[in-house]
């Protein structure tokens, strides 16, 4: 448990806040909790303890990072008719009442988006405990436009989500950027010694220009397809070589097609646990625009190439990479465009253009916020010493 009785006035300050961070699911969510709980342990003496589910990432990410972590039911909105839609009530109220202790107990309750933070951050308001809401995407979500009227401050990733929420909740946001993985940020620093260890273990070559594709923790099957299609376009590059990241489910299927010429050297992993390799060693990014992937490649001083997702209702993968591009970090191919031969003149547009790399790369740097997760981590520490 987090600790025992009230705390007296002012000793929260003594003994660290108390934080419990709601949130999970995918690793994009997982990574940004797990670099802002490092944070507040670290930097401020915080005691931090997560709340998510036994089926997210979170249930294995956070354990291996060496938080304490409870699992508790939570289930998405469910807007056609159906059994999960008839049992979701209950759920909602049994998972608000597994939180409820666990909400007493903070100093301040941090939701990090997604149904996953619904019953924990319903749970701090019926407690009266502090709350902090953070945005990762230009487009804030549903859970978090509903719950930024009890939230004390909402925390976003893109200046451009400001006006998306209600005038009497605008005064209550803050841009403190996407928190990153430690790993990942050292990469601004430490990329050429990093570099040679990408090139040792993941089988690159010094010299080439290196693409690295991916499109997501768990793949993204028209990313593969096109990329597939490209470096067979490429094939005769000699100078250039490809990291792709499949995700799990489409490895073996990716690397049954790759080339075999003495051109363009092609890499296909599932999953990459070192993420700080693959982009230290890149010259180029080519990727799906979820808000982590953003966070990332940019704090690591990449040019991109964002393939937004093309399903989402209210395209936030799209105007998240918008952002990017308008600050000059990034080049936009929307899912409908992206054939082959589109991907592949894109990639060669890019990177037969060192001055054209440079420049988007300066951009990049300058749009992102690699200070990100000590800036989120004030807000909370302020939120739950008050």
């Amino acid at each position: 448990m987090l600790g025992a009785g009230p705390p007296a006035q002012g000793d929260a300050k003594a003994r660290g806040v108390r934080v419990l961070i709601a949130g999970g699911g995918t690793a994009g969510h997982v990574f940004p909790a797990i670099a802002l709980a490092q944070r507040l342990a670290e930097a401020h003496g915080a005691d931090v303890r997560f709340v998510g589910t036994e089926r997210g990432l979170e249930s294995r990410l956070v354990l291996q990072a060496g938080f304490a972590f409870t699992a508790v039911e939570a289930r998405p909105f469910v807007g056609k008719p159906s059994w999960q839609a008839v049992a979701a009530p209950a759920v909602a109220i049994r998972s608000v009442r597994q939180c409820r202790p666990l909400a007493e107990e903070a100093d301040v309750v941090v939701g990090m988006g997604g149904y996953v933070s619904v019953p924990t951050i319903l749970a701090a308001a019926r407690t009266r405990s502090p709350v902090v809401l953070h945005e990762q995407n230009a487009v804030p979500g549903m859970a978090n436009r509903t719950l930024a009227r009890i939230a004390r401050v909402v925390a976003l990733s893109f200046a451009e989500s400001v006006r998306q929420f209600a005038r009497s909740i605008r005064g209550r946001t803050v841009v403190t950027g996407n928190p990153v993985r430690e790993t990942v940020a050292a990469v601004r620093e430490n990329r050429e010694a990093l570099r040679k260890e990408a090139w040792r273990d993941l089988g690159l070559e010094e010299g080439r220009r290196t693409i690295v594709v991916f499109g997501g923790s768990q793949g993204a099957l028209h990313v593969n397809e096109a990329a597939l299609g490209a470096v067979r376009i490429l094939e005769g590059r000699g100078d250039l070589q490809v990291l792709l990241l499949t995700g799990p489910a489409h490895l073996d299927s990716v690397e049954r097609r790759l080339p075999r010429g003495r051109g363009i050297l092609v890499r296909a992993l599932a999953f990459l646990d070192r993420m700080d390799l693959a982009l230290a060693a890149a010259d180029l990014v080519v990727a799906r625009s979820g808000a982590t992937t953003i966070a990332e490649v940019t704090c690591c001083r990449l040019p991109s190439v964002l393939i937004p997702y093309p399903h989402h209702r209210d395209r936030q993968q799209e105007l998240n990479a918008r952002a990017v591009q308008r600050a000059g970090g990034a080049s936009l191919l929307l899912d409908e465009d992206m054939t082959p031969r589109a991907l592949a003149d894109r990639i060669l547009w890019l990177v037969d253009d060192e001055g054209r790399l440079r420049e988007m790369a300066e951009h990049a740097a300058a749009w992102a916020r690699p200070d990100a997760a000590e800036a989120l981590a004030k807000v909370v520490q302020e939120a739950g010493a008050r």
